[in-house]
């Protein structure tokens, strides 16, 4: 059984997000993989497998520290990452096909970067007044900042509070606890000369009900994309920033194609191959 250290959404040495994906561990418990999930300290974990559909090359599974995903973003571009590094050569030439809890997932070599094409959200529309209550408790942005609450869900539940402004984003305060399922989003547009066109931040509950800030999250920029896209707010593509408030400096690079088609992509990077693990 291995362990990979990969550097996901990074924008220069080990300013991404952090990833552990394990080979090897298919005889490991959901129980033993989230044990490990917690020890590690990454905001997930990931346990790659043999596919069991035939049009995936693997399949992989998702922890973070309160449980299972059924999908989430930088463990999908990581773990495409480690399989190939490990000489796993997809059925169809740059094309990568994952199986994971939200079923097949399509990631793709664009030129130094991988993507994935943005899963169909599976909630949409409004926040109602609780939701709203609450979202702007956890994100601690200002209400006055808010100019739209919706539903971005696909996998992870995220609400997304969209503000006025980056600087409206880098301002919030979040809050210290939240229910264990808590999965908030704010995200507003850059300033001239800020180097990316939409600012990011996310905050989930961990399994002790403590609010933790994710370096760079690839599930909400898929469903920020979505929501952006379909609702005229961006067109072509844009990057996205995420990450300044925990020390991170990630990027993301959001597409719409003619085909209706939403990518997230970013650069990818081996921090340590092959560490092995007992067990």
């Amino acid at each position: 059984m291995n362990l990979d250290l990969v550097d996901v959404f990074c924008k220069g040495p080990l300013s991404g997000n952090p990833l552990g994906v394990v080979h090897g561990g298919g005889h490991l418990s959901a129980e033993q993989m989230l044990a490990l999930t917690r020890w590690l300290g990454f905001s997930e974990t990931t346990f790659l497998l043999p596919p069991s559909d035939p049009a995936a090359d693997y399949r992989v599974r998702i922890f973070y520290p309160a449980g299972e995903l059924p999908f989430a973003g930088h463990p999908t571009l990581g773990s495409a990452h480690a399989w190939l590094a490990a000489g796993g050569v997809p059925k169809q030439a740059g094309k990568i096909v994952q199986e994971c809890g939200a079923g097949l997932v399509e990631v793709r070599q664009d030129g130094e970067r991988l993507a994935f094409r943005a899963p169909p959200l599976i909630r949409s529309g409004p926040l109602s007044e609780a939701e709203l209550a609450e979202a702007l408790r956890v994100s601690g942005a200002d209400p006055a900042s808010v100019v739209e609450a919706v539903h971005v869900a696909n996998g992870p539940n995220w609400c997304l509070l969209r503000l006025a402004s980056d600087a409206d984003v880098l301002a919030a305060r979040p809050a210290a606890r939240a229910p264990v399922g808590t999965d908030i989003g704010i995200a507003g547009p850059c300033a001239a000369g800020a180097g990316a066109d939409w600012e990011l931040r996310t905050f989930f509950a961990n399994g002790r009900g403590q609010v933790v800030e994710d370096p760079v999250t690839g599930s909400f920029n898929a469903g920020v994309a979505m929501h952006l896209f379909a609702s005229g707010l961006a067109s072509g593509s844009y990057v996205a920033a995420q990450g300044r408030k925990t020390g991170a400096d990630g990027e993301v690079f959001c597409s719409a194609e003619a085909d209706g088609s939403v990518w997230i992509g970013g650069k990818v990077a081996m921090v340590s191959a092959q560490g092995k693990l007992a067990g």
